[in-house]
C-alpha cells in the first residue's frame, strides 16, 4: 500500500512556474514508476508526465514537453513536477499516481491512468492570462 499526498498548486499567472511535489508513503516507493496526471473542469483526466523507478527515464506530454519536468528523490520518497512557462490552458488540478501494472516500456509507454493503482488527492494549479 501507497499513500500519496501532493502540494504545491497554487494561484499564478501565465508564465510563471509552480513546483508540484508529491510525498509517498512506505519503504517501497522506488519499487515504483511514478506519474503526474491532470484534470480540468469538465475534461477527462490527462497524462502529463512518467518517471521511472531510478529516475533515469522520463516521459511527457506533447503539451507540457520541454516546459514541465518530472523527477523524483527515492531517498525522501518524494516525486516532483516542475512547471515552466504556464499557461491558461494548464489549469487543472494535478495528481500524481504509483504505476503497478507492469508493461514492457519498450513497447508500451504507460500513459492510461489505468497502469496506476495508487493515486493521491491532487492539487490544484490555476494559470491566469
Amino acid at each position: 500500500q501507497v499513500q500519496l499526498v501532493e502540494s504545491g498548486g497554487g494561484f499564478v499567472q501565465a508564465g510563471g512556474s509552480l513546483r508540484l511535489s508529491c510525498a509517498a508513503s512506505g519503504r517501497t516507493f522506488s519499487s515504483y514508476a511514478m506519474g503526474w496526471f491532470r484534470q480540468a473542469p469538465g475534461k477527462e483526466r490527462e497524462f502529463v508526465a512518467r518517471i521511472s523507478r531510478s529516475g533515469g527515464r522520463t516521459y511527457y506530454a506533447g503539451s507540457v514537453k520541454g516546459r514541465f519536468t518530472i523527477s523524483r528523490d527515492n531517498a525522501k520518497n518524494t516525486v516532483y513536477l516542475r512547471m515552466n512557462s504556464l499557461k491558461p490552458e494548464d489549469t487543472a488540478v494535478y495528481y500524481c499516481a504509483a504505476q503497478t501494472t507492469v508493461v514492457d516500456e519498450r513497447v508500451v509507454v504507460p500513459t492510461r491512468a489505468g497502469f496506476y493503482g495508487y493515486w493521491g488527492q491532487g492539487t490544484q494549479v490555476t494559470v491566469s492570462s
